[in-house]
Formats: C-alpha cells, sequence, structure tokens
C-alpha cells in the first residue's frame, strides 16, 4: 500500500461525524501537546531528540543509481506477470516481493561496498528511546498532516484502488494483507531508501558544494522531494508526503538510526488503515 493512499484517508474518516470529530480532536490535541513538549526542550536548551551517531557513507551515485534500476526492473518484472489487468490483492503480493527483494539487493549491495549495520541506519542502542520517538513523531505530525490532506482532497477529489479494495474487503486475509504492505514493508523499505541510501549520499555529494552545515537540510528536503514524488498519480495527496518527509529526515540524521522513522512510517500508516476499518463497509 503506498503511502499516497494512507495520506488520503481522511476525507473518509470526516465523513462520519462522531468518528472524524473525536478523531481529530485526539489528533489535535495530541499535535498540540508534542508542540508544546518540544518548545519546552528549545527553550531549556535541551536537544529536541536526544542526538547519536551519524556513520560515514560507504556509497556513491553510481551505487544510487544501480539500487534505482534494479528496483524498478523488479517491479516492471512482478506487473507482467499474472492476469491482466492484475487484481489490486495480486498488485500487493507482487509489489511487496519485488520491494522487498530490491530491498535485500541493496543491502547486500552496499554491504559488499563497505557498509556497516550502522552506516546503513540498521541499527538501535535504546529501543525505548527509538519507540518513544516514533509515537512522538506521528503524534507531531498527524493533525497538520490529515488536516491538510483533507483541505486538499476538496481540491481534487482523492481515490486509490487499494483503499476501494480495503473498503470493500474486510475478511481477515484482506486486512493482513494490507497490513503487512502498509505497515511493515513500505515502511522499511521506503525508509532504507529514501531516508539512508538516498539522504545519506545527497548529503555526501552536497556537502562538497555547500560545505555540512547547509548540505544536511538541502538533503533532507531533497529526499523528501523525491519520497512524495514517487508517490504521485493519485491527486494531491502526495503533497502533504514532503512535510512528512522532512520530519522523518530530520529524526534520521539527528539519531543516526532509520529504526525510529520505520516505527513512526508504520504506525502513521497503521493509523491511516485503521481510519480506513472504521468506515461503514460497501
Amino acid at each position: 500500500m503506498q503511502d499516497a493512499a494512507a495520506d488520503g484517508l481522511v476525507s473518509d474518516l470526516l465523513a462520519a461525524p462522531t468518528i472524524g470529530l473525536g478523531a481529530a480532536a485526539v489528533a489535535i490535541l495530541s499535535s498540540l501537546s508534542m508542540m508544546g513538549l518540544l518548545a519546552a526542550r528549545f527553550q531549556r536548551g535541551e536537544p529536541i531528540v536526544r542526538p547519536g551517531a551519524n556513520a560515514p557513507v560507504a556509497w556513491d551515485g553510481m551505487d544510487v543509481l544501480w539500487i534505482v534500476v534494479v528496483a524498478i526492473l523488479l517491479q516492471s518484472v512482478a506487473a507482467s506477470l499474472g492476469t491482466r489487468p492484475p487484481p489490486v490483492r495480486q498488485q500487493l503480493i507482487s509489489g511487496m516481493l519485488a520491494t522487498g527483494a530490491a530491498a535485500a539487493l541493496a543491502i547486500l549491495h552496499l554491504r559488499r561496498r563497505g557498509a556497516s549495520w550502522q552506516g546503513l541506519g540498521l541499527h538501535v542502542a535504546d529501543w525505548p528511546a527509538a519507540v518513544r520517538q516514533a509515537v512522538g513523531t506521528v503524534a507531531l505530525v498527524l493533525a497538520p498532516l490529515l488536516g491538510l490532506a483533507a483541505i486538499l482532497d476538496r481540491i481534487v477529489s482523492y481515490r486509490h484502488p487499494i483503499v476501494d479494495f480495503l473498503t470493500d474487503h474486510r475478511d481477515a486475509a484482506s486486512v493482513a494483507l494490507v497490513w503487512l504492505a502498509a505497515c511493515v514493508v513500505a515502511p522499511i523499505v521506503e525508509e532504507l531508501f529514501f531516508r539512508r541510501i538516498l539522504q545519506g549520499w545527497l548529503e555526501r555529494r552536497l556537502t562538497l558544494s555547500f560545505g555540512v552545515a547547509q548540505a544536511g537540510g538541502l538533503a533532507i528536503a531533497g529526499a523528501a522531494v523525491l519520497f512524495a514524488a514517487a508517490h504521485v498519480g493519485q491527486g494531491l495527496a502526495w503533497v502533504p508526503l514532503v512535510g512528512l518527509g522532512i520530519v522523518l529526515g530530520l529524526l534520521a540524521r539527528q539519531t543516526g538510526s532509520i529504526v525510529p522513522g520505520i516505527l513512526a512510517h508504520a504506525l502513521f500508516n497503521a493509523v491511516s488503515v485503521v481510519l480506513v476499518l472504521v468506515q461503514p463497509a460497501t
């Protein structure tokens, strides 16, 4: 399930007045609480997120290009298999297999290039802290991003086949399939590529031209824009993903790990899946 689908689900939630108003109130209170907490930390001179070491990037632009090409080829092969046009269930399964294989090949390739697990961001020193960071991130961004998605949906109506699939199929197998795709595979693969492989390489490359101080911010912004661009296709739901990508990029750079971002990404998508499930089945 693509993140664009997840972010567009707010309009479905708000269509149910009782659930919509209650969920919106909780999301707004959570965001305001997190903003207050972060402001208090800033005033005390404390770091907003506990800092961690960023390991050196052991890959270059050609490695990134190789990973992108392999991913596209695997997706193309997966899309060509099975019946035509492929049903949504088949798209989910083949998409997960293709992206999972692409991620595994990327890790193997970069490990052979000398990247450590820490260099890939696939490490965590403090699991409780990582979970707190993930929950705090989602609490901070949920109301602003879903509110923006609702406004954009009024401008360009949002439709996505996977949302329709989940709306029409409430059996355990279908829900588990969407959950696996949205809350496990997509967060791991996308955080690995956008927040570590791509963002890490961009920062390394931009440091040569702009210096360390500016390169980090530019790399975060560039990876966030490309992350959103990868989800273009269903209305304007990709726009809030720029903001989500920036927040997750900041989290990855500050902690030196993509694990908190994976957890936050998974939780954000899980909320979106729940928003569809709480609507009446068609």
